[in-house]
């Protein structure tokens, strides 16, 4: 038993850290292929990193990791031990792939700098969120984003967006040009839309009432099979004029499709009513932070 556990674990961890690598690859290649090359701003570390090496040449891999290990240490007894080892980790993979990628990119992919800015934006906004989601980050300001986090319940896309319109500000003064800047902006707010998207589509939730003669043997099965609550409430049919039971499930995106499953297999005549919710607070899912 002690070794399928074990071996549970180290799957699943293995899973975790492909992911993680995956969006800090892609992050790091949208920089590099597109925006870097184009004189394109984004924020946090990264945008910090880019106004070093168009300032004084210091390659933005050895900026992003002397900066994130300085902010780690300095965030360290709130964010927790665990927390501050996985940012250096993710940290030294995102700095070797811009040590990797930058060289390779002197020019960026496409021509056109505005589809650079939205190309590049959304890209990263596609890594950064696969990265945040399996436990990963870019460090930088992504430690403070997370830090305030800890005490409030506002959005990575909008805390991020406050500090980065500082940070591309700044830019002004060393690239000098209205419309990298203006183009820059683009591309930070894209970065954020899409950030936000990727991670709300990972934390979807799901509301599911079903009615059905059958629901006491479904509520069992969902708590067996996935460790899932389940209330029954009361109800009364306009039309039968009888009372019956409503199973009411709250499910997270990828436990979705096996309570249908298990739904189908005890009644498949059962009615469903499924909902996306846009929050929910409480044991086993998000904490309510005002």
């Amino acid at each position: 038993m002690k070794k399928e556990i074990s071996v549970k674990t180290i799957l699943s961890h293995t899973q975790k850290w492909m992911f993680i690598t995956l969006g800090l690859a892609l992050f790091a290649f949208a920089w590099s292929a597109f925006l870097i090359p184009s004189k394109l701003m984004g924020g946090g570390v990264s945008g910090i990193a880019s106004l070093i090496y168009f300032a004084v040449g210091i390659p933005i891999g050895i900026s992003t990791f002397v900066i994130n290990v300085t902010l780690v240490l300095i965030a360290f007894k709130i964010l927790g031990k665990q927390f501050s080892i996985n940012t250096i980790i993710c940290t030294a993979i995102l700095s070797s792939f811009f040590a990797v990628f930058q060289p390779i990119f002197p020019q960026p992919l496409v021509d056109d700098t505005f589809l650079c800015s939205l190309i590049g934006s959304m890209l990263a906004g596609v890594g950064v969120g696969m990265a945040l989601n399996y436990g990963g980050n870019t460090g930088g300001t992504d430690i403070l984003v997370m830090v305030i986090n800890h005490y409030r319940n506002i959005s990575y896309g909008k805390l991020s967006l406050a500090m980065n319109i500082v940070i591309i500000g700044c830019s002004y003064f060393i690239i000098q040009s209205i419309d990298c800047l203006v183009y820059s902006y683009v591309a930070m707010f894209a970065y954020g839309t899409v950030s936000d998207m990727v991670l709300d589509g990972y934390k979807q939730t799901f509301q599911i009432m079903v009615f059905s003669d059958k629901n006491q043997e479904i509520s069992d099965t969902i708590n067996q099979q996935l460790h899932r609550g389940a209330t029954l409430l009361k109800g009364y049919g306009s039309y039968t004029k009888t009372e019956k039971e409503i199973l009411l499930v709250i499910a997270h995106r990828e436990d979705k499709q096996r309570i249908i499953k298990i739904i189908k297999d005890i009644d498949d005549s059962a009615f469903l009513s499924i909902a996306k919710t846009s929050g929910v607070f409480g044991k086993n899912f998000d904490r309510l932070r005002l």
